[in-house]
């Protein structure tokens, strides 16, 4: 008697242990290494790396939430050495772009939902009960508390820290904690930069960037019209000048 189903056209790599009760659709692929716990559900369209852990409960491309969604074919990708833990709920895309995508060496806590047409790049951490809408853009190294409610088509900056609890209704730009309600710029995230080895000079470098953009008294426009004047092009500042401005949404205000 059997107590999980993988259908035979399923492509399982080597060494991938999958746990009762599980279900595992035919148009899947697992990576080498990867954990599959009991009563995992792995619809059609997933595409998960190698050396993943999957927690019981969670749900892997499941149909997209989205009354426009006719059941395309699209797909959830999930990248290497990620974790999903207990309930997280990540669904595939739709046409609009035909996948969702988290990246590598992601922590996606419990009852996290990732909703469809969301990217997610490396390196990031979403805690428990954190809700992405659709088409919510997360950058490299960025950690949410608790809780969390990303609006539709939101941006989130590289190493930005999203305290727990929070509504994110505007683009959060890279470097930065946001948090309180409504949301807001409260400084720049310093503890996370200092665990990535950041330079002393780039933690300066960036305060005083975003001191231009939420203290000076400028409004955004003038503020990065004033930063191109006042700072020679680095890495960094290029990065924040074109996040804000390719923000659809607009940046989150500051204090």
């Amino acid at each position: 008697m059997t107590h999980h189903f993988i259908h035979p056209k399923a492509q399982i790599g080597e060494n991938v242990e999958i746990g009762l009760f599980s279900h595992i659709s035919q148009d899947v692929i697992i990576g080498d290494n990867t954990w599959i716990g009991p009563n995992v559900t792995i619809m059609d369209g997933a595409r998960i790396g190698s050396n993943c852990r999957i927690f019981p409960g969670a749900v892997i491309s499941g149909e997209p939430q989205d009354l426009k969604f006719e059941g395309e074919f699209s797909t959830a990708e999930i990248g290497d050495f990620t974790t999903v833990r207990e309930c997280a709920t990540i669904n595939r895309g739709t046409k609009a772009t035909g996948k969702t995508v988290v990246g590598s060496h992601n922590l996606i806590m419990a009852y996290v939902h990732v909703a469809h047409d969301c990217i997610i790049g490396n390196h990031c951490v979403l805690s428990n009960a954190t809700n992405l809408a659709g088409h919510v853009l997360v950058e490299d190294h960025v950690t949410f508390g608790g809780m969390c409610a990303v609006h539709q088509f939101v941006k989130i900056g590289k190493h930005a820290f999203v305290a727990g609890g929070s509504l994110v209704r505007k683009d959060v730009p890279p470097y930065v904690i946001a948090a309180k309600e409504p949301m807001m710029f409260t400084g720049i995230n310093s503890v996370g930069l200092k665990r990535r080895q950041f330079a002393l000079e780039d933690l300066h470098l960036i305060q005083d960037l975003y001191r231009y953009i939420y203290s000076s008294g400028f409004n955004i426009s003038q503020a990065l019209e004033k930063i191109e004047e006042d700072f020679s092009p680095t890495p960094i500042r290029n990065e924040i000048l074109h996040f804000i401005r390719t923000s659809e949404r607009g940046v989150i205000r500051g204090l």
